[in-house]
């Protein structure tokens, strides 16, 4: 009997062009929560595509309980007890709880769905691993952490005792990540077995048991939490030394360079963004934190000219800004780092080339008069490619070839190549490694000590604790607090921003427009 539920042995998968994975190994044991850990590009998503059934290996098998498994499907992988939990969750928004937990899987009482059953097992299963969720609750209703709660009582429903959990916190407050983790180590003392995919060293060495690391299609190592710390795993994953601090000297704030002022947006009738003001000035970063879905995609749209507010001003250096021409914005010095970098960011079949100039294409020396000027636009990609350390095979492949760092380099390099006056960063490094990460850190805050006004929007509190001068926290589309970073404590803030506490919220508000 092997001491093992799952074993990854000898794994090959080639894509044209690509080894995405080079003869991997990666096991898990029952009750164990094992952590993969590796860069953008790694291996780790084809690994687990692999293990899911997504993808056939070219190279390699996959073994449960000691036995060869042919995987070649999702089915397949569930009749075999993997399940898996994707970072953007497959639910039905409109459905309830237990309609979402049947989905594919029904239970029915002659031609009939038996729903009653269906509530009952979410309530059994509920109480069984602490998963407190209503069967009745429409998923459209729920918090992302109850969310993610249906997604792990789907795996259980359909009895996996092997979970994938891919970047499972990456929208949570920091309460549901404690709650999560409960959740995880609940799970294993009923023997299931948890790979944990994340880009945060801190959750990884706080609840794994072993740690693999990825790169380049590699397994580099396996270790332990006691045997290693944050340094460590960011060596192995990047293979050098990565700076985790971000090194920062103190803000020196100018005059109000970014104003808006009662900002309304609506979506189907309802404000999601109702009544926000703020000022950055130049030379600061404001940090916005929030739970996604609280307004913030709105607010960055509607800032940069991809959506119509229903009423408000935005003033830039002064000057009242129409909100929905992007060209006169960007004109004036605006530049955007966009929540989705492939649906805001980038055009993905144009070339890097292309994407480097979208903001300038018609402008010399990109253009002279209606003639585009091919070798200009190319100079310039060969000149920010290596500037930027864009990883690419050359300045005309399509961007849709890049990883997602690499992704995210070409547009820091497009906005940050032109005068910029006011930056806004939405969700900077959402999904990317340590290595990106310090870079696209490293960028924002040059901008901000060049005198650009900067507002940082991140679901991430590490990040607006690290890159903020000021923090503000919006819920359910208002301004709710606002503080300096320096007083600033996560556990307040994670309050703040699942809506307790309103008092305090408002005092302390209060208290920073004083």
């Amino acid at each position: 009997m092997s001491d093992f539920i799952l074993e990854a042995r000898g794994i090959t998968k080639r894509f044209p062009g690509v080894l995405a994975n080079d003869h991997v190994n990666f096991d898990l044991r029952p009750g164990e929560i094992h952590a993969l850990l590796g860069e953008n590009g790694a291996g780790k998503s084809t690994l687990m595509n692999i293990i899911y059934g997504l993808y056939q290996p070219d190279e390699g098998e996959i073994r449960i309980d000691g036995q060869p498994a042919h995987i070649r499907g999702p089915h397949d992988a569930i009749r075999h007890g993997i399940g898996m939990v994707h970072q953007h969750f497959m639910l039905i928004p409109v459905f309830t709880v237990a309609e979402n937990l049947i989905l594919g899987a029904e239970v029915t009482r002659g031609p009939m769905l038996d729903l009653e059953q269906a509530r009952a097992v979410v309530r059994r299963l509920s109480e069984e691993y602490g998963l407190q969720v209503d069967p009745d609750a429409r998923i459209e209703d729920l918090p992302v952490g109850v969310q993610q709660r249906v997604e792990i009582l789907k795996a259980l429903y359909r009895q996996a005792h092997i979970l994938i959990l891919d970047e499972p916190t990456a929208v949570l407050t920091p309460q549901e990540v404690e709650d999560l983790f409960r959740i995880m180590r609940e799970l294993t003392t009923r023997g299931v077995g948890i790979i944990f995919i994340t880009h945060k060293l801190k959750e990884v060495l706080a609840v794994a048991d072993r740690i693999t690391v990825m790169r380049r299609g590699k397994v580099v190592g396996t270790t332990t939490p006691d045997a290693t710390d944050e340094r460590g795993l960011a060596a192995m994953m990047v293979g050098r030394e990565v700076v985790l601090e971000v090194e920062k000297g103190p803000a020196r704030p100018g005059e109000v360079v970014f104003e808006v002022q009662d900002l309304v947006v609506m979506e189907h009738g309802v404000p999601v963004v109702n009544g926000v003001s703020l000022q950055i000035r130049g030379g600061e970063i404001l940090g916005l934190a929030g739970v996604q879905g609280n307004g913030q995609t709105e607010l960055a749209e509607a800032l940069t000219g991809l959506r119509k507010p229903e009423r408000g001003t935005i003033f830039l250096d002064g000057q009242p800004m129409p909100f929905e021409d992007a060209r006169v914005l960007i004109e004036h010095g605006l530049t955007h780092i966009p929540e989705d970098r492939q649906k805001h960011g980038l055009v993905m079949p144009f070339s890097i080339a292309d994407n480097l100039v979208l903001c300038t294409y018609y402008r010399p020396p990109f253009a002279r008069g209606l003639q585009r000027q091919p070798q200009a636009i190319l100079a310039n990609a060969e000149r920010l490619i290596e500037q930027f350390d864009v990883r690419a095979a050359g300045p005309l492949a399509p961007a849709a070839t890049l990883s997602g760092g690499n992704q995210q380099k070409v547009i820091v390099a497009r906005e940050f190549s032109r005068p910029v006056r006011f930056l806004l960063a939405n969700q900077p490094t959402r999904g990317l490694d340590v290595g990106s990460i310090e870079y696209i850190h490293k960028r924002i805050i040059e901008m901000r000590d060049q005198g650009a006004a900067v507002l940082l929007i991140s679901a991430e509190l590490d990040e607006i604790l690290s890159l903020a001068d000021r923090i503000a926290v919006m819920y359910e589309g208002q301004i709710v607090a606002e503080v300096d970073a320096s007083q600033a404590d996560k556990t307040t803030l994670g309050i703040w921003m699942a809506g307790g506490q309103r008092e305090q919220a408002a005092a302390t508000l209060g208290n920073a427009s004083a």
